[in-house]
């Protein structure tokens, strides 16, 4: 999971500094897992915009991904790590002992040819997923429950882990990727390991052009604007636009936006540092 920095050969490629790919082990996906993606274009059911700066892109296709790993007890071998072009970790398709083929999110370390488990009696190795209460403490996890069966809501994305930190009573306490602690069911999953392709955030794409490809159009900055377009837009010269905000007013720094009486605070032990 290495970078390649491209030699400057042209403006664009200058900065340019993208994945190696060299953990990719096959080019052709899955057929059987594949569905059809429909694109927006940021457009509602009326052919309206309700979304800006978002449209074009190159044409994909959606890998079913097993967030619930429900196959408890069944053993399976990963057949190949793949590249997938709605996520940014990689993902391994897994091939269990009666022959079903599902796609996991694939963590650092998952090597083709690997045996994984899930549930009980499954061992706290990389990509196994077990119960909270199985899991020992200290242990680096992603692909975390909020909900027993519900599947994997928390740490999907590349480089990305939680760590179990203690137990008390029905609840697990983990550290999430934000630095919140919070409380979880033990009753719950979690996959061992961290997520794979960590040298994600190190990318650049060195032009705007490899944006545009990701479906991503041009974003008009608010101070540009004018007055009746922003709330920061307008004044003579460059004026710095007053306090940050979005478009529709709410403030973009320090303002917090989480309702004060929302229903899960209580699992909160800690919030994210700023």
């Amino acid at each position: 999971m290495a970078l390649r920095k491209i030699n400057p050969t042209t403006p664009g490629q200058r900065f340019k500094q993208i994945s190696a790919f060299d953990d990719i082990t096959c080019t052709t996906p899955e057929k059987s897992l594949l569905v059809p993606m429909k694109k927006s274009g940021g457009r509602n059911n009326q052919g309206k915009m309700t979304v800006r700066n978002i449209g074009g892109g190159h044409k994909r296709q959606y890998r079913l991904i097993d967030f619930k790993r429900e196959r408890d007890g069944v053993k399976a071998r990963v057949k190949t790590i793949e590249y997938d072009p709605n996520r940014s970790a990689r993902i391994a398709l897994v091939v269990y002992e009666d022959g079903e083929k599902r796609y996991i999110v694939a963590p650092n370390g998952l090597q083709v040819g690997q045996i994984i488990e899930s549930g009980k009696g499954a061992a706290p190795e990389v990509g196994n997923a077990l119960f909270l209460s199985d899991i020992p403490l200290g242990t680096v996890v992603h692909n975390i429950e909020m909900r027993p069966g519900q599947g994997a809501v928390i740490a999907r994305s590349a480089g990305t882990f939680a760590q179990l930190v203690s137990r008390e009573g029905k609840y697990a306490i983990l550290k999430m990727p934000s630095g919140e602690t919070r409380k979880i069911l033990v009753t719950c999953k979690a996959t061992v390991g961290s997520v794979s392709n960590s040298d994600h955030a190190l990318e650049n794409s060195g032009k705007a052009g490899r944006s545009r490809w990701l479906g991503r159009r041009p974003r008009v900055r608010g101070v540009a604007m004018n007055p009746v377009d922003h709330p920061m837009g307008g004044g003579e010269g460059r004026a710095s636009g007053g306090q940050p905000r979005s478009r529709t007013g709410l403030l973009a720094k320090g303002f917090k936006t989480r309702a004060k009486k929302k229903e899960s605070n209580k699992y909160i032990i800690e919030r994210r540092k700023k």
